[in-house]
């Protein structure tokens, strides 16, 4: 029998609308869930983008205010897609009601703040999910099991690099993101949490490091009205940006491992330019977003001049049999959202948590936060989970 979860989405920008799109096609890839959601409320306050958003993909009801869905009976779980100084407040206020959170990284604007929807979501014994994409490329699960079975060896390094040039415009306006109280880290919390995350996820804890954070572009124009996504401004109030462009990271793993990590949001010439490269002592393995299907992989006992094969992901691997049929059909962006979605209904509908959870927010906020302590003291900092 397959039972209605009333659902809300609260903030309704490009990441909210994702969101939704994922619950709208979780059944089709996944009809064996126990679970479906039912689009119940939209909550945004920027006026009229409730409505239309309600109106295009089917909510039953709009709202400005958030505290509306907090207070609405027939609303079991929530996404929460809002800027993230309001995941605090909201976050808490959702598991608070009892309602089940899927919330977008970073979760707030530190450690504290992770901390405090964690606490709320524990105390309340709902289910708790974050929104670290990338580790739900099956390729990445397949490296995560190449490096766990000691395919390519002992872990001797790792880089992971994090380009964009979604701010790299001049006349790119100055929102939420560049407000240290609004948008928090920068490009740390933006991208390097995502960083963050995938070192833990496929090498285990961090245990010091150092780095160094650098602003490229110190201004820019206030925008005249509402914004979504990165838009431009021109002939505005000038600004400061009071957060980090970029970031480059040395890691230290409690497995004795060494690692960089490199995040720009800035990059000219680059578009979402993301992945790993992870060296052992008999292998390697490669990772790009932009060919996101593939995996590079060297192993053997040849050592030097050792080639690397590429492997097309297929259905054997992770979730990709409930998107493709065949190895090399190509999964997208979305795709990897709505393995989300499903691994939180089914959170949801077991009791017992799938994908990444808020531990794994927390985690990874103590890993930014020591970057950020880090950069400001030029010295080596332990990361204390």
């Amino acid at each position: 029998m397959v039972d209605a979860l009333g659902v809300a989405v609260v903030g309704f920008g490009w990441m909210g609308r994702v969101h939704t799109q994922a619950y709208a096609r979780v059944a089709h890839h996944y009809p064996l869930l126990p679970l479906r959601p039912e689009l119940i409320t939209v909550a945004e306050e920027v006026p009229g983008r409730a409505e239309e958003a309600a109106a295009r993909f089917g909510f039953a009801s709009a709202a400005r205010d958030w505290r509306e869905v907090a207070a609405d009976p027939r609303v079991r779980a929530v996404s929460i897609t809002a800027p993230n100084f309001l995941h605090r407040e909201i976050g808490v206020a959702m598991a608070e009601a009892g309602k089940h959170v899927w919330i977008e990284k970073p979760v707030g604007l530190g450690p504290e703040d992770a901390r405090a929807v964690a606490d709320a979501v524990a105390r309340a014994g709902v289910q708790g999910t974050v929104g670290f994409n990338y580790r739900n490329a099956p390729a990445v699960e397949v490296a995560r099991e190449l490096i766990a079975s000691g395919e390519i060896g002992t872990v001797t390094h790792v880089r992971l690099r994090l380009f964009s040039d979604y701010a790299a415009h001049p006349e790119g306006a100055l929102t939420w993101r560049y407000e240290r109280e609004r948008g928090g880290s920068g490009v740390l919390g933006d991208l390097a949490s995502h960083g963050a995350d995938l070192a833990r996820f496929l090498l285990g804890d961090i245990d010091s490091l150092t780095a160094d954070t650098a602003v490229f572009l110190s201004e820019r124009a206030r925008p005249a009205g509402a914004t979504a996504g990165h838009s431009r401004a021109t002939g505005g109030e000038l600004g400061a940006v009071e957060n980090e462009d970029y970031v480059n990271c040395l890691l230290r793993f409690a497995s004795g491992a060494r690692g960089v990590l490199e995040a720009c949001r800035v990059s000219v010439g680059e578009q979402n330019n993301y992945g790993f490269e992870v060296h052992g002592t008999r292998g390697a393995v490669f990772w790009d977003f932009r060919r996101m299907n593939e995996l590079g992989v060297s192993r053997g006992t040849d050592y030097q001049d050792q080639p690397v094969s590429t492997v097309y992901v297929g259905p054997g691997h992770g979730e990709f049999g409930a998107f493709q049929p065949g190895a090399a059909n190509a999964m997208g962006f979305d795709d990897l959202k709505v393995i989300e979605a499903y691994r939180f209904l089914r959170s949801v509908a077991e009791g017992v948590p799938y994908g990444a959870t808020l531990g794994d927010a927390v985690r990874s906020a103590v890993v930014l936060d020591a970057m950020a302590r880090s950069a400001e003291s030029g010295a080596w900092v332990p990361v204390a989970y």
